[in-house]
């Protein structure tokens, strides 16, 4: 039998190659991604549309790897808890993806699956309308920051030795570098939980 004169290739080899060129370098296009496969360049619109696409696939891969469970009848907290450490979880094993992906729509059947989960329990508050989306965008806010934030330099923040005596201090206590993030993270989501719990309880709403 003759061989093909392209060589065959799947979605998930077009996605763990494009992933692989984010990690390593913060991006990736359409001839490197050709050559980190072996084909040709137009061999791969034979099987996406373009690199939209291709981001939209690596979103929904990443989200896929780092599953969550919500039970039933569980407090809204606890849901919240589950579904941001996940996404955030997503993003630590390939940080460099996040600019990226900020950039476009989400169109992904599994990421959209988990903004409806994060709709339900925000519903389930009691948050109603425009709120659910307010909280939504604040909660994505979040999370993404915490993923840019994973591919910080180990020392973000180099005061000399005299002029900033507070931050020094502070900073004396802050650990190693992932100690930090994962402290800062639960930090910041429980005050974010805080914050949504306060906001039912105002007259505001």
């Amino acid at each position: 039998m003759a061989r093909p004169l392209v060589p065959l290739i799947s979605i998930d080899a077009l996605v763990t190659a494009a992933l692989e060129l984010v990690d390593e370098a913060g991006d990736f296009s359409l001839p490197k991604l050709a050559k980190r496969i072996g084909v040709s360049q137009s061999s791969i619109y034979n099987h996406v549309s373009g690199r939209e696409e291709i981001l939209e696939l690596m979103r929904g891969r990443i989200i896929a790897e780092s599953p969550y469970v919500l039970e039933d009848q569980q407090e809204w907290e606890a849901a919240l808890r589950a579904i941001v450490r996940s996404y955030r979880d997503a993003f630590a094993r390939h940080p460099r993806l996040a600019p990226l992906l900020v950039l476009q729509t989400v169109q992904d059947d599994q990421v959209l699956a988990l903004y409806e989960n994060l709709a339900v329990a925000l519903r389930a508050a009691g948050f109603q309308g425009r709120d659910v989306v307010s909280a939504i965008s604040t909660i994505d806010s979040f999370a993404l920051g915490f993923a840019l934030d994973l591919a910080a330099p180990d020392v973000v923040w180099a005061p000399p030795a005299q002029g900033y005596p507070t931050l020094t201090s502070a900073l004396a206590h802050a650990g190693p570098s992932a100690e930090r993030g994962e402290a800062a993270f639960d930090f910041g989501l429980e005050i974010l939980i805080a914050g949504l719990q306060s906001r039912l309880q105002s007259t505001v709403l």
